[in-house]
């Protein structure tokens, strides 16, 4: 549910293509050890990477670690993803399984698989899909709910008022409503109304987050530290997120962590936290998670929040 006390979210979409097994290994241990619980993945990672044209290449290394480390899976919640994964290789979006129930029973039983577990602690619908009436959605996430598959539901990159609608039609079925959001989101915002260029984002509204405050939900942002671009050089932001806002932002930012003696992503992961929303953060060092683990004692006051909300 909602929670003043978010966390950090370790996502897992290049492990097990971009990211080593190896290597992908010792950034899961460090999580753990430093204190982390959530990771999040999906079926479909990631296919773009992999030569199958499949996903389930992270869900395998999550799995592989999970049985190389006894006990481990006591100490972490894994939330995963039905939607977006292709039923014929190379061949996205067309053949992208979609929300119908048989299309989330068979995504979640064959998760489980990979994931060698016998339940998610959160499972999300990856993204809309109209083609199929939201009731048929909304029974098939319940189902699995019931049969202990998975312990919640959400729903990513879904507009706020889908989301409000399917919770209404399961409170009406009297089943298990979506109690979670993921959506994009960033200290740093693009042009308002221009087309983002990765396909199948949802950015983070604030009527996404009233709607999310007011009915108790968790909200998880992801594309959170903007794949690098605060900090490398050879990681220039989108084309969209050049307007004067952008430099104001980052000027402010490098105030702000001078001041707290913390990294640029440090206070942007900070900055989430303060809003109650758990930002998930992609790694491929072991230093990069460390990094953003230590967001966790980094603390914005209100002063800091009304300079950014001013910049912004």
């Amino acid at each position: 549910m909602y929670t003043t006390n978010p966390q950090i979210v370790l996502g897992a979409m290049d492990f097990g293509t971009r990211v080593a097994p190896e290597r992908a290994f010792a950034i899961l241990d460090s999580f753990v050890a430093g204190g982390g619980v959530w990771l999040d993945t999906a079926n479909c990672y990631s296919f773009w990477s992999d030569p199958s044209g499949v996903g389930g290449a992270s869900e395998r290394l999550i799995g592989a670690w999970l049985r190389a480390r006894p006990g481990a899976r006591d100490a972490v919640r894994i939330a995963t993803k039905v939607r977006q994964n292709p039923l014929v290789p190379h061949s996205w979006p067309e053949s992208a399984e979609g929300l119908s129930a048989r299309a989330v029973r068979t995504g979640a039983e064959e998760s489980l698989g990979r994931l060698g577990v016998d339940h998610v602690d959160l499972l999300w619908a990856h993204a809309e899909d109209r083609t199929v009436p939201l009731e048929e959605t909304v029974g098939a996430f319940d189902e699995l709910v019931a049969k202990g598959v998975a312990l919640r539901v959400g729903a990513a990159n879904h507009a706020a008022w889908r989301v409000e609608r399917a919770r209404s039609l399961a409170r009406k079925q009297g089943v298990e409503p979506w109690t979670a959001l993921q959506l994009r989101h960033s200290l740093l915002q693009p042009r308002p109304f221009t087309p983002l260029a990765e396909a199948g984002h949802r950015m983070l509204t604030a009527e996404d987050l009233d709607l999310a405050r007011s009915e108790g939900l968790a909200v998880w942002s992801y594309s959170s530290l903007m794949w690098g671009s605060y900090v490398r050089a050879d990681k220039p932001l989108p084309p969209t997120y050049d307007h004067p806002g952008t430099p104001r932002v980052l000027a402010v930012l490098d105030d702000v962590a001078g001041e707290l003696s913390a990294t640029r992503n440090q206070v942007v992961l900070a900055w989430l936290m303060r809003q109650g929303i758990d930002p998930i953060v992609g790694a491929s060092r072991v230093e990069q998670i460390e990094e953003a683990l230590a967001a966790r004692h980094v603390r914005l006051t209100d002063e800091h929040l009304a300079r950014f909300a001013e910049a912004r």
